[in-house]
């Protein structure tokens, strides 16, 4: 979110995402709530620079060392007005945090040996992860938890900054997204072009993805996924360009995707009972009018996926 108090963008969360409101994590305000920067919170050796990018001190870095997990820092504060304004809530938050292959590459872009990179990242993650929802558990008792893995890292898969093997991405998202408990909705995001396979492989319940054409050659994928209970979070309003006023044309443009994937073998009712509608990706480098703005037409999608599910739903007679 692009908002410097934090009080505001709380409120704004939990009044235009009723549903499922999100934590926000706020970076204009203090570089420390970027998403490395708190992904790197308690970890020795390693700082966080003004642009938000990392610091690496190699004589005081142990990648095998624990991370310091208190949410007492700025660099949490976002999370801790979030909770605060929610504790009265009695239905499900969505919280998110940096997943492994996404730190492991900043920690080796910063100057870490690649094993010891993805190494310290696993064990930051899996740290980070249980106390987030202890966290997160105990501020928020009569709600649900849906805690989600950013992974931008994973559309360098198969280039140099990812120099892993297919297997060991899908184990290392795997272990990041099971220290998240049985009782959480888990999932994973990336706003790029990826291979779904690898996502989906690794066990999450949710994928949040942006609303783009290359999607239809990832239904087979999606399809199992579906299958088998998964929930798809469809990034459908763009974050990326210039964006109007009125939700309609974005709905057309999903309804025509879910048409193609239809065509393309996955089942039409499951992708729209089985669906959430999201922003394509973060909202830091809009300002907060525009912000509330693409919220408020997430809503309106949102509304019409509903009615859509609803009335296939009542045709069915389920």
């Amino acid at each position: 979110m692009p908002h410097i108090d934090p009080d505001v963008a709380a409120a704004l969360s939990l009044d235009l995402l009723p549903n499922l409101p999100a934590a926000p994590q706020l970076p204009r305000r203090d570089v420390r709530e970027g998403m490395l920067a708190q992904s790197v919170d308690g970890m020795s050796g390693v700082a966080v620079a003004g642009d938000g990018s990392l610091r690496v001190d190699r004589a005081g870095f142990d990648p095998e060392q624990p991370i310091d997990t208190s949410f007492d820092g700025e660099g949490w504060r976002g999370l801790r007005v979030f909770l605060a304004a929610a504790r009265t809530r009695r239905g499900p938050v969505k919280l998110q945090l940096t997943g492994p292959l996404t730190l492991g590459i900043a920690l080796a872009e910063a100057g870490v040996e690649t094993d010891a990179a993805f190494a310290a990242a696993a064990n930051a993650v899996t740290t980070r992860a249980r106390a987030l929802v202890s966290y997160a558990s105990d501020a928020l008792p009569g709600s649900g938890l849906v805690v989600v893995l950013d992974e931008p890292g994973l559309g360098a898969w198969g280039s140099d900054r990812l120099p892993l093997k297919g297997d060991d991405v899908v184990d290392l998202l795997s272990s990041g997204l099971a220290s998240l408990g049985p009782r959480v909705v888990t999932g994973v995001h990336c706003c790029g072009e990826i291979d779904w396979k690898l996502a989906t492989a690794a066990g999450p319940d949710l994928v949040s993805l942006p609303v783009t054409p290359g999607l239809v050659d990832a239904a087979p994928t999606l399809a199992a996924f579906l299958e088998r209970g998964g929930l798809i979070a469809w990034g459908v309003v763009p974050t990326d360009r210039p964006i109007g006023t009125d939700p309609d044309p974005l709905w057309r443009r999903l309804a025509d995707l879910w048409c193609d994937m239809t065509r393309a073998g996955c089942d039409p009712i499951r992708l729209r009972q089985q669906a959430l509608v999201t922003p394509a990706c973060g909202l830091a480098n809009h300002d907060p009018i525009q912000a509330a703005q693409i919220l408020d037409l997430t809503m309106g999608v949102a509304e019409r996926v509903h009615s859509q599910a609803v009335a296939i739903r009542m045709s069915v007679g389920a």
